[in-house]
């Protein structure tokens, strides 16, 4: 970087947003922010199928477009005289059950891209055809929070997602807790434990003061959370795979002051082109036993009033089947809103497998995805959508306020 870029980015809004909170909360405004309502995202990467998810088994379309991979109705776990789950998520059905689930029926948005990295990147932004820099959680805890409060997004992955980019804060973005450290040489050692411990001193120089303060927020985060890794104890049933979701339980139960985390079920793993039938049902399992598991855990924990989860993806799947007996990328699909304060049911317009298909055979959404966004925020989390999607989109009554 050259210098005089670099001296801007000392005197801009970047110096603020890099600057460490220490961890040792005490203050009623900061206690606020660790104790409010929190929102959960799981994603299901690679595009999960709507329709062989919440099966629409009383119209019969559905299984003249799919007469092979379409669910038979003795084999789904009923919901009504008209949709059925997929035969593998019982954890949801229990949820739908206690009234915990909402169905969002038919999101996406105008002109679809069909490519998984670009509608992904819409659905991150809640920004289509646009080239939004900056995602739609990390908008929102710019809304939410003052630079000043650190730790408050986390995204567990790989790598960091689109959706948790902030223009103010900076998301811890973890995979491993027991392995999120600083890394550096072995001959660095030193030097960076002692930074660690420089809390309270002052360089003359404001670059040098800049980058120590990076290294220990660097540092007190990778504490936060190997602490509060290390401290949990997972007493309830995941499931096969947890999908990083007793990890967020961890983090809550530290009291850890994030308000927004962001996960997903990672490698394109609902991409199902090919055989679909027991792999798609198989995903499902694992991910509807995760989410139970999930809530049970938060409940564990006496956190069940304060926290929900969105599960989304990027796109649907194509009405027909192909010739390999799978399903090829789609538009519109379901959405699911999970947890305690949820009215749990069926939201938005069902969509018409008869006169509700484009030219490619494809679903034309019903509501516009932005609209499950804008109910999260302004419903949920009490923050002006508009300020964060650019525009006013409809909402849904789903939270039970007495809770």
């Amino acid at each position: 970087m050259k210098r005089r870029n670099f001296i801007k980015l000392l005197t801009g809004t970047a110096l603020s947003s890099l600057i460490p909170l220490r961890y040792s909360y005490g203050h009623n405004h900061i206690e606020e922010f660790i104790d409010g309502k929190i929102l959960v995202v799981l994603e299901l990467s690679g595009g999960n199928d709507g329709l062989n998810t919440i099966v629409p088994y009383g119209d019969d379309s559905y299984y003249a477009h799919r007469p092979k991979i379409g669910i038979k109705e003795n084999k789904l776990l009923k919901i009504d005289d008209y949709f059925g789950f997929n035969p593998g998520i019982t954890g949801l059905q229990s949820l739908y059950k206690e009234g915990q689930m909402a169905i969002i029926h038919g999101c996406g948005y105008d002109n679809p891209s069909f490519s998984h990295f670009t509608s992904m990147a819409y659905m991150h932004t809640a920004a289509p055809n646009s080239g939004e820099e900056y995602g739609w959680m990390g908008r929102l805890a710019d809304e939410m929070a003052p630079p000043s409060h650190k730790n408050f997004i986390i995204n567990i992955d790989k790598t960091q997602s689109l959706a948790v980019k902030a223009k103010k804060h900076v998301p811890i973005v973890f995979d491993q807790p027991q392995k999120f450290q600083r890394e550096g040489f072995y001959t660095q050692k030193n030097i960076l434990d002692h930074i660690n411990n420089e809390e309270d001193l002052k360089y003359e120089n404001l670059s040098q003061d800049f980058l120590n303060k990076i290294s220990r927020s660097a540092n007190e985060a990778s504490s936060i959370i190997s602490n509060a890794w290390s401290n949990y104890s997972r007493q309830v049933d995941y499931g096969l795979t947890p999908l990083d979701l007793d990890k967020i339980t961890a983090l809550i139960e530290a009291r850890v002051p994030a308000r927004l985390y962001y996960t997903s079920f990672r490698d394109n793993a609902f991409d199902t082109h090919v055989h679909q039938s027991n792999l798609h049902q198989r995903l499902l399992t694992y991910a509807s036993d995760a989410i139970r598991g999930f809530m049970n855990d938060i409940k564990r924990i006496g956190r069940e009033n304060d926290v929900v989860l969105l599960v989304m993806t990027e796109f649907g799947r194509r009405v027909p089947e192909n010739t390999s007996l799978g399903t090829d990328h789609g538009s519109a699909g379901p959405m699911f809103i999970i947890g305690k304060p949820v009215k749990g049911g069926h939201y938005g317009k069902i969509p018409d497998l008869i006169n509700g298909l484009d030219e490619g055979d494809n679903l034309k959404h019903t509501t516009d995805f932005r609209s499950v966004y804008a109910t999260l925020i302004d419903n949920w989390l009490k923050v002006d959508s508009k300020k964060i999607l650019r525009k006013n989109f409809q909402t849904f009554n789903m939270f039970d306020t007495t809770v």
